[in-house]
C-alpha cells in the first residue's frame, strides 16, 4: 500500500513541530537533565530528520527555538537541586548545541555559502542567549561561548568545504564526460572517415573507366560495375552497423560483427586491383596474435594509405610492409606517384593523415607521413605492443 504523498508531508511537519514541544516537557519533567537522562532529549531530534533534506533550514530554527527554552529549564532545575552556583546544567545545553552545529554542518554542505553563514549566526545568537542564563560568572561565560563559536565555525567550514569537494567532483565527471562525447565524435568521424573514403574512392574510379570503355569493351565495363556494386554493398553495411551502435539503448544491443584487422589485409588489397592499383603486402617477423585495437587501427591505417594512393597519386602500384619482429607493429605504404600536396594534409582538408596520426597516438605510436626523396609518398607508422604480445 503506497502512502499518499500529502499524509507523508502532514506526519513529517508534525513530527518536526512535535520535537520542541517535547524536548521541553522532558526538560520540564527531568529533575535532573544530566548523564544518561540527556538520552532522551538528543533522541527526540530524530523526529527532525525526515524534514532535514528539503527544509534545513526550518530545522534549524525548531532547534533553536525548542533548544533555548529547555537548556534555561534544565539550568533552572539543577539550580533548584544543587543550590545557586552550580553550573551542572550546561550538559543539555551543550547537547543541543551538537545538534543544531550538526545542521549547520548540513546546510553549509548543501547551500550557497551566504545561507550557511546565516545559520552559523543563527545557531551561535540561541546557544550564546541559552548560555547567559547559565551560574559560571563572566569568565565561564566567554570562555564558554568561545567554544561555541568554534563549535558553529568548524561545522559551518566542514559542510562548506564537503560542498566543494562534492562539486569538484561532479565538475570532473561532467568534463571526463564531455571529453568522453569529444573522442567518441573523433572515433565515429575517424571510422567513417575511413571505411567511406576508400569505397567512394574505389566507385569513382570505377565509374570513370566503365564509362570509357563501356561502348569498346563492355565486358570490362560490367565488371567495373560488380565492383562498383560490392564496394557500395559494403559501404552500406558497414554505415548500417555503426548508426545501429548509434542508436542502441545498451551494449546488447550492439553490433556483434569483429572490427576488421589485419586478416582482412587480403579482401583490401584484391579491392584495390580491382580499381586499377596493384598492392604488394609484405608481412615480416612470425605471425602471433595482436590486441584488437592495434590490429583495428593497423588495418585503417593501411586503407586510408591505400586510398590516398588510389585517389591522389596517379600511381598503379603501392607497397605495403608489416614488421612484427620488434616490440611494435610497423606500418608502412610507399608508392612512386606525383599527387597533389593534398596527400601530405597541407592541402584541402587532410582529415586522411590527421585521422592515421590521431589512431597511432591513442596507442602510444607515432605515424609520419610525407613525399620520399626519390618520388612517390611514404606513409611510416610505428604501433608499440603491450608486453603478452611481444
Amino acid at each position: 500500500m503506497t502512502v499518499p504523498p500529502a499524509v507523508t508531508r502532514a506526519l513529517t511537519w508534525s513530527a518536526a513541530l512535535a520535537q520542541p514541544v517535547l524536548l521541553n516537557v522532558v526538560a520540564l519533567h527531568t529533575a535532573e537533565p544530566t548523564g544518561r537522562r540527556l538520552v532522551l532529549p538528543a533522541l527526540l531530534a530524530v523526529l527532525l530528520v525526515p524534514l532535514l533534506p528539503r527544509r534545513p533550514v526550518v530545522v534549524l530554527g525548531l532547534l533553536v527555538a525548542g533548544s533555548f527554552p529547555a537548556a534555561v529549564t534544565a539550568v533552572s532545575r539543577v539550580a533548584a537541586a544543587y543550590g545557586p552556583g552550580t553550573d551542572a546544567g550546561w550538559q543539555l545545553g551543550l547537547v543541543q548545541a551538537v545538534l543544531t552545529d550538526l545542521v549547520v554542518g548540513y546546510a553549509a554542505a548543501t547551500r550557497r555559502l551566504r545561507t550557511a553563514l546565516l545559520c552559523a549566526a543563527a545557531a551561535l545568537a540561541g546557544q550564546a542567549a541559552a548560555l547567559s542564563y547559565s551560574r559560571t560568572g563572566a569568565g565561564g561565560f566567554l570562555s564558554d561561548l568561545l567554544v561555541l563559536a568554534l563549535m558553529a565555525a568548524l561545522a559551518c567550514t566542514g559542510g562548506h568545504l564537503l560542498r566543494e569537494r562534492r562539486d569538484h567532483a561532479e565538475e570532473l565527471r561532467a568534463r571526463a564526460a564531455a571529453e568522453a562525447v569529444t573522442a567518441e565524435r573523433l572515433r565515429i568521424a575517424r571510422e567513417l572517415h575511413d571505411m567511406v573514403a576508400h569505397s567512394i574512392g574505389v566507385i569513382a574510379i570505377q565509374a570513370g573507366v566503365g564509362r570509357r570503355i563501356a561502348a569498346s569493351r563492355p565486358d570490362e565495363a560490367a565488371r567495373a560495375l560488380g565492383t562498383i556494386e560490392a564496394a557500395g554493398k559494403e559501404t552500406l553495411a558497414g554505415l548500417r552497423r555503426m548508426l545501429v551502435a548509434l542508436r542502441a539503448d545498451g551494449p546488447e544491443a550492439a553490433p556483434r560483427d569483429p572490427a576488421p584487422g589485419l586478416a582482412d589485409l587480403d579482401r583490401l588489397v584484391t579491392a584495390t586491383a580491382e580499381a586499377g592499383v596493384r598492392v604488394g603486402l609484405e608481412r615480416r617477423g612470425e605471425p602471433r596474435p595482436l590486441p584488437p585495437d592495434v590490429e583495428l587501427a593497423a588495418y585503417r591505417i593501411v586503407q586510408e594509405g591505400v586510398t590516398n594512393v588510389v585517389r591522389h597519386s596517379g600511381a598503379d602500384r603501392c607497397r605495403v610492409v608489416l614488421d612484427l619482429r620488434a616490440d611494435a607493429l610497423g606500418v608502412e605504404i610507399t608508392d612512386e606517384g606525383s599527387g597533389p600536396a593534398a596527400r601530405t594534409g597541407t592541402g584541402g582538408n587532410g582529415y586522411g593523415i590527421t585521422g592515421m596520426r590521431e589512431r597511432a597516438a591513442l596507442l602510444r605510436g607515432q605515424l609520419t607521413a610525407g613525399p620520399r626523396p626519390g618520388g612517390g609518398f611514404r606513409v611510416a607508422a610505428r604501433l608499440p605492443l603491450p608486453e603478452g604480445t611481444r
